[in-house]
């Protein structure tokens, strides 16, 4: 049997290269799969990648792990505006209040960017 060994002894690997993507490209792809009737094995194929890896960036981002959040576009319908109202405890600390369809999130303190972020989109789902 004729096997190509590279030089630590191990069969040498031809043509196999992993491509690194830059965050921002990762950040662009997820944020596409996420829009309503996006194919993501469609989107993949536009991009040249599997789609498993747009899932695995999906994951990481929902973890915070895609780097800095990005904002969400918000669009409120006539007649369903949420209830905001805000006050200040103190110089330090906040308070914020959501009220929409029965649902009530009261957030006080100063809660982390990306903590914040990820529950905000949860409840966007």
């Amino acid at each position: 049997m004729d096997t190509n060994l590279s030089e630590e002894g191990r069969p040498a690997r031809r043509g196999v290269r992993y491509r690194h993507h830059p965050v921002a490209f990762k950040r662009a792809v997820v944020e596409q799969s996420l829009q309503p009737g996006v194919s993501v094995s469609r989107l993949a194929r536009e991009h040249g990648i599997n789609a498993n890896q747009v899932f695995a960036w999906r994951k990481a981002h929902q973890e915070g792990r895609l780097g800095a959040a990005t904002f969400l576009p918000v669009t409120v319908a006539p007649g369903t505006a949420p209830v905001i109202e805000t006050s200040t405890l103190s110089a330090d600390t906040g308070r914020l209040v959501l009220e929409r369809r029965g649902a009530r999130l009261v957030i006080e303190g100063q809660p982390d960017a990306q903590t914040l972020s990820q529950v905000l989109a949860a409840l966007l789902r």
